[in-house]
C-alpha cells in the first residue's frame, strides 16, 4: 500500500485523493477478478469450490507493489503481472483453483472495471459535496437578495445588482452539474467485460450469462456489448467534470476579485494560520479559491487528452486506452479537490455589505446613469437621451463632483426630470429589475434539482 501521500495530494486533491492511489486502484481490480470467480460460478462456469480460495486472495495488502509496478514496465499494463501474482497466491494453497483465475477475461476488462468502480464511488463522495455546495450557495441567494452591490462589466463598475443574484448566478450553474452527474452515472458507469476481442468466445455459450452475472455481483448496469475500444463514457465523464471545475473557477475567481483590498467585499474563512503569509503578517489570501483556479485551469488539457484519447485503434486501442489511466484519475481527483474546497469556502465565506455599499459610491452616480438615461429616453427619446447623459458623465468626471449636480445644472434635464423623479432614478435600489424574480426562480429550480 502507498506509504508516504504525496505531498501536495492534500491541497490539491483532498479527501477524494485516496480513491485513486495504487492501494485503492489494485483493490478495485481484485475485487472485480473475486467478482468474476463468483459470477462464473454461479453460471456454471467454474466449479463453486474454487471461488473461497480465490477471494482469499484478492486483497491489496498480499501483493508487493514494487514487485508489480517494476513488472508493469515489461507487460505494458498492471493486470498481467496481477493477475499472475493472484495466481501464484491462489495457488500456494489451492493448486486446483488457480487454474480458474481470471477465466475468460482480458487485462482491459478488469483495469477498465476496475476504474468504473472507483469513479462510483468518487461520484458517491463527490455528489453530496456539490449538493451541500449548492445549499451554501442557496442560502447566500436568499439571505442576501437585498444586499445592494456593484456589477461589474469588463472589470469595470456597470450597474447595480445585489450579492444576492450574484450567488444565484452560481447556483443555477451548480445545479445543471448536479442533474449532469446524476445522468452519466447511469449512462457511463457499466460494467467492461469483453475478454480478449470482446466476443467472450473463451466462455462460449455463456458469455452473456456471465457477464450478466458478473454485473450483478458488482452493482453495475451491463452494457448493450463490451466497449473495449469505444471510450466515449469515460470522455463524457471527463467532459462533465471539466464543466464542473470550470464552474468551480468562476466562482473561485469572483471571491478572489471581491477579495481585493481594493475592493474588500467579500472574505473567505480564517482559522488555524489559513490565507497567512510566510512573510507579510497582514495578508489573508484566497487559499481556497487558488485550488480551485489552479483545477480550472489545469483541466481543460487533462479533458483534451481523453477527447483525442477515444480514436481507438479496432479492437483495443494501441496507445489511447494507456493515456487515459492516469489522466482520468487526474481529472477526477482535480475536480474533487476543487468541489472540497470551494465548499468550505462558501460555506463559511464573509460577506460585507457595508463595503459594497462603499463601492456602490465609488463612481460618484455614474452607475445610475443608464438608469437616468431611460427615464430621460420616455421624454426626449433615446439619443438626445444618451447624449445628454453622457455630457452630464462627462462634466462630473471632469470636476469631480457627483452626476447628480452634473445633471441637475443641465436646463434640458430639469425641464424635462421634476426633482422627486430625477431623484427616484438616481437611487441603485430603484434600478434592480427582475433581480427577485430571477433569484426566486433559480432557487426553486434548485429545490427541484436536489
Amino acid at each position: 500500500m502507498d506509504a508516504h501521500p504525496r505531498l501536495l495530494d492534500p491541497l490539491f486533491r483532498g479527501p477524494i485523493g485516496v480513491l485513486f492511489n495504487d492501494g485503492h486502484r489494485l483493490q478495485r481490480m481484485l475485487d472485480f477478478e473475486a467478482a468474476l470467480s463468483r459470477a462464473e460460478a454461479k453460471t456454471g462456469v467454474i466449479p463453486a469450490a474454487a471461488v473461497p480460495s480465490v477471494e482469499a486472495k484478492c486483497r491489496a495488502e498480499l501483493f508487493d507493489f514494487q514487485a508489480l509496478a517494476s513488472a508493469a514496465v515489461s507487460a505494458g499494463n498492471l493486470a498481467i503481472p496481477m493477475v499472475k501474482h493472484l495466481t501464484s497466491l491462489v495457488a500456494s494453497e489451492d493448486p486446483e483453483a488457480a487454474r480458474y483465475v481470471h477465466w475468460g477475461a482480458t487485462s482491459q476488462d478488469v483495469i477498465d472495471t476496475g476504474l468504473i468502480l472507483q469513479l462510483r464511488e468518487a461520484f458517491d463522495w463527490m455528489e453530496p459535496q456539490l449538493h451541500a455546495l449548492g445549499e451554501a450557495i442557496a442560502n447566500l441567494a436568499d439571505h442576501h437578495r437585498e444586499t445592494l452591490m456593484v456589477a461589474r462589466t469588463l472589470l469595470q463598475q456597470a450597474l447595480p445588482t445585489t450579492f444576492g443574484l450574484k450567488a444565484a448566478g452560481w447556483l443555477d450553474a451548480v445545479a445543471r452539474h448536479l442533474t449532469r452527474m446524476r445522468e452519466i452515472r447511469g449512462r457511463d458507469l457499466t460494467l467492461q467485460f469483453g475478454g480478449a476481442a470482446g466476443t467472450l468466445a473463451a466462455l462460449r455459450e455463456k458469455g452473456i450469462a456471465v457477464a450478466g452475472a458478473l454485473a450483478d455481483e458488482l452493482k453495475l448496469p451491463r452494457p448493450n456489448a463490451p466497449w473495449h475500444s469505444h471510450h466515449d463514457r469515460f470522455a463524457e465523464i471527463a467532459a462533465v467534470l471539466g464543466l464542473l471545475a470550470g464552474t468551480l473557477g468562476k466562482i473561485a475567481r469572483d471571491i478572489a476579485l471581491l477579495m481585493q483590498t481594493e475592493v474588500g467585499e467579500v472574505r473567505e474563512p480564517s482559522s488555524n494560520e489559513r490565507g497567512g503569509s510566510s512573510a507579510m503578517p497582514h495578508k489573508h489570501n484566497p487559499v481556497g479559491s487558488v485550488v480551485a483556479l489552479a483545477a480550472a485551469t489545469r483541466l481543460p488539457g487533462l479533458v483534451s487528452t481523453m477527447l483525442t484519447a477515444m480514436t481507438l485503434d479496432h479492437e483495443r486501442g494501441v496507445g489511447g486506452w494507456h493515456a487515459e489511466w492516469e489522466t482520468l484519475a487526474d481529472i477526477v481527483t482535480l475536480t474533487g479537490g476543487s468541489l472540497f474546497h470551494m465548499s468550505g469556502v462558501v460555506s463559511e465565506l464573509h460577506i460585507d455589505g457595508d463595503a459594497m455599499a462603499k463601492n456602490l459610491q465609488r463612481s460618484h452616480g455614474q452607475i445610475m446613469a443608464e438608469a437616468v438615461a431611460t427615464g430621460l429616453a420616455e421624454r426626449l427619446g433615446r439619443a438626445d437621451a444618451q447624449m445628454i447623459v453622457e455630457q452630464a458623465c462627462a462634466k462630473a468626471a471632469a470636476d469631480g463632483t457627483e452626476l447628480r449636480a452634473a445633471l441637475v445644472s443641465d436646463l434640458r434635464v430639469r425641464q424635462a426630470l421634476p426633482a422627486g423623479d430625477l431623484e427616484w432614478l438616481l437611487s441603485p435600489h430603484n434600478y434592480l429589475g427582475s433581480s427577485e424574480k430571477l433569484i426566486d426562480r433559480i432557487l426553486a429550480s434548485w429545490h427541484e434539482a436536489k
